[in-house]
């Protein structure tokens, strides 16, 4: 009965925060390209692998309140597949197909290796 709470709690609290380094990000770096919500996504998945380094393979099970709180809700509500799909798709309709195609392979490429260096800093062994 409380994970549902959870999950509500830590969303708001990334939805917040992922709102929140996005605009600083932007401001810092400029609007050019979607760089805020390249740090949100990466910074993201960072967390990810810390937690998942930190919680163990069965994380859903055993640490059931952390996870619905920070895996799900916090981190849930605070990286975002659908702002990088916009993003990209505008960048491809400006004709900057580079630029998209750029920023879609450094999200994935990079985020794996954030998810990576995650786990491997919280002990596990990716």
């Amino acid at each position: 009965m409380l994970e549902p709470l959870a999950v509500l709690i830590g969303g708001t609290l990334g939805g917040m925060l992922r709102l929140g380094l996005g605009n600083v990000v932007t401001r810092w770096l400029g609007p050019r390209l979607p760089w805020g919500t390249l740090a949100v996504n990466l910074s993201g998945a960072l967390g990810m692998g810390l937690l998942a380094g930190m919680l163990g393979p069965a994380a859903a099970e055993d640490a059931a309140g952390a996870w619905a709180l920070l895996g799900i809700g916090l981190l849930g509500g605070y990286t975002t597949v659908s702002s990088l799909s916009l993003q990209t798709l505008a960048l491809w309709q400006q004709g900057r197909g580079s630029a998209a195609i750029g920023y879609m392979t450094a999200t994935l490429v990079a985020g794996l290796a954030a998810m990576a260096l995650g786990i491997r800093l919280a002990g596990g062994g990716a």
